[in-house]
This record gives C-alpha cells, structure tokens and sequence, in this order.
C-alpha cells in the first residue's frame, strides 16, 4: 500500500511537471485582443514607391528591356509598351498608370498567337503552360505543340484576327502572348483587354542581330519564373558558337532566297538577321546593300533579271522552303525557274534548302549559323540540323 501511494504520489508530480504552472478559472484573461497600433500597419506600396534599380543584362537583344524593384516586382519594357509583372501572392500597386499592363504570376494559361514563342516554352520545359494555341495541330512544325494539341492539353482559340473569345475567358486565360499581326486587328486586341486578359507584343522577329532573337528567351524566362534556365540555355548556345565566331571570314558568296509563283525572287534586306546570320558564319551575303524601304520587312521581291545578275556566281545557293513543300532535287529548282541553270552553285551542286521547321523553331538560329559554316567548310553535310543539300 505505501509503495502504491508513493507511485500516485510520484504521477502527480510529473504531471504538474510536464502541465507548467496553472492558472486558476478567476485570474484567466477573457479582455479582447489589443488592435494593432497604427503606427505598426505596413503602407500600401505605390507606384512611386517601387525602385528599379536593378536589371536583366541582355548581349544582343534591343527590343526589349526587364528592371527589377522590391518585393519580386519586375517591369518588362517592348517598344515602349510598359508591362508590370506581379509576383504571385502579391497585388499591383493601386496606383499603377493605366497605360501600364498589368501581368499576374504564376502564367498557367496563356493564349499563343506568336508562334516564334514557343520554341522559348519548349526549351524552358513549360509547353504547358500554353493551353490556348492560335495555331491548329496540323500548323505547328514544333512536335511537343502538335503533340499538346493532339492530347487535349491545349485548345485551338482561334487565330490572331478572330479568337474564340467565350472559349478564352472560359479557360481563364492569364496572357495573349500575341504577334505584331494584332495591329492590322486593333479591335481584337482591344476586346481582350475589356475582357480583363492582358496582351503582350511579340517582337523578336525585329531583332536585327541573330542572337538577339535567341536571347528573347530570357524574357520568357522572367515571365515563367525560370531566369536562371534561360540564362543557361542561351550561355549554352553562345558556348556552342564560340569557336565559329572567333574564325576569320572564309569570303565564299552566299544567296538566300525563294521564287515566288509570278518568277520574281523574294530575298533578305541586308540588315535581316538571316543575312547577318551569313556573315557570322563566315560567309558574304551577295546583297549588302539591299537597305530597308519604308516597310519594316525583312524581305523584298526582285525581278530574276536583277538577282541573275546579282548571284549567278554566288559560292552557295540556300533556297528558302519554309512556305511552300520542301523541294528534294535541283531540277524541281531549275522548274521553278530556268535561268537558274547558269548559277555556279547550282553546277557544283551547292545548292542546299531550309526545312520547314526553321523559323517556327525561334531558338534554331544558332543552329543554323552552325549549318551555314559548315556548308561553307565543307564538313560533314550528314550532321546538319535545320539546312540538307538538293540532289
């Protein structure tokens, strides 16, 4: 019995231990919690407020700008068009302009019109994030888009100039990532934004320097919250081109250029990324001062008479297919155009076609310069990715 009360007794202690001390039912607090003092509430964040004193450092790209402020704010800056990126779980400032478009992250369902975008999401691993594509699976040269499309995990929304717009505000869309093509439909453009779906501008076809256009995937990076896979992905490239950078010119001639269906020639202004894509892989394009008219396109048509005299003795002939069906010999090249026939390259059989895939794929230009310096070198024509040879 004594050891029985000795163990009851040694319970007790413990449990007065291991409880703390107690407070008797007439001495408990039961008053409100205090309100916090004014002078402890965090003020609202103003525009003003937001400092941008740091930013993305960009090589070659001119056409777009990203500066970064407190609090993961980052303001995205594309011909002039300001775009306020706003960290998840945080809020716009209240004050934020009108002018400024406003673009909440995470971006989960975005609507692609601008289909050189999405070779960023494929080699950023964030195809995913497109579930509303402009393009129908059979446009997309892109294999994981046609294949996103095909398994129902992106929607065909319609193209630029007539969306689905019921189907696009269903889906909840958090970004039209559109194309320069949006301003011959300025109403359009202008419904999704009543809509409350924000649009940026696609403009790295602009881009004047080959890797500036490869360098527009820092930019997706900076909207999918995946910098430092971009800034790996374009350091790569520039790695991978390095050694044919540092290589003197070889001065072989090169032509690029397609027949249109009325025989005249459709060729790059001298100042296109392609012609300077020539020139870093150490060839002369045949047109250096085919200057920009009054029209910002890249190409323009000429009659075959002036590029008979301009590229018959060219070194290299590349034949640009991406609209029409690929062409596999030089005699289909010959049928499209007879006088074709007298072209040097065409009788030492350099002569070589683009596949279909090359502009869709934006991120292919380093790839490319890679094929137009081995053609040029006269390297194994078996390891090129985006160039083939006409038999």
């Amino acid at each position: 019995m004594k050891r029985w009360k000795t163990a009851v007794l040694l319970l007790a202690l413990l449990l007065c231990a291991c409880g703390g001390p107690q407070t008797a039912p007439d001495t408990l607090d039961t008053s409100a919690p205090a309100e916090p003092s004014a002078e402890t509430e965090v003020p609202a964040l103003s525009w003003d407020d937001l400092a941008w004193d740091e930013h993305l450092e960009l090589a070659y790209a001119q056409s777009f700008a990203v500066d970064y402020a407190q609090d993961g704010f980052a303001r995205i800056t594309i011909d002039n068009i300001v775009h306020l990126l706003v960290p998840e779980g945080a809020e716009p400032p209240a004050d934020t302009p009108e002018d400024v478009v406003v673009l909440r992250q995470p971006l989960r369902n975005i609507y692609l019109q601008a289909t050189a975008a999405m070779d960023c999401f494929r080699q950023l691993d964030a195809i995913d994030a497109v579930t509303l594509s402009g393009t129908q699976a059979e446009g997309w040269y892109i294999p994981e888009a046609r294949q996103a499309i095909e398994d129902g995990r992106m929607i065909y929304a319609g193209k630029y100039s007539a969306p689905d717009y019921e189907l696009i505000v269903s889906r909840g869309c958090d970004l039209a990532l559109e194309s320069t093509m949006i301003y011959h439909n300025p109403e359009v453009k202008e419904q999704l934004e009543r809509l409350g779906i924000p649009v940026l501008v696609e403009r790295s076809s602009y881009e004047s320097h080959p890797l500036g256009r490869m360098e527009w995937i820092k930019l997706y990076g900076v909207l999918l919250d995946r910098e430092d896979e971009a800034e790996a992905y374009f350091d790569r490239q520039i790695g991978q081109l390095a050694p044919v950078l540092e290589q003197e010119n070889t001065g072989k001639t090169v032509a690029f250029f397609s027949v249109t269906s009325n025989g005249s020639v459709t060729v790059r202004k001298s100042g296109d990324y392609i012609a300077k894509a020539i020139d870093l892989a150490g060839g002369v394009y045949v047109f250096p001062d085919l200057a920009a008219e009054e029209n910002a396109l890249s190409t323009m048509n000429i009659q075959m008479e002036t590029f008979y005299d301009t590229a018959k003795d060219a070194d290299v002939l590349i034949y640009n297919s991406t609209i029409e069906a690929d062409l596999e010999t030089i005699d289909q090249l010959i049928a499209k155009s007879a006088p074709l026939a007298d072209f040097k390259a065409v009788r030492s059989g350099d002569v070589w076609c683009t596949g279909k895939s090359m502009f869709q794929e934006s991120q292919s230009v380093g790839e490319m310069i890679l094929d137009i310096h081995a053609i040029l070198a006269g390297e194994d024509a078996g390891k090129l990715t985006y160039l083939y040879r006409l038999r």
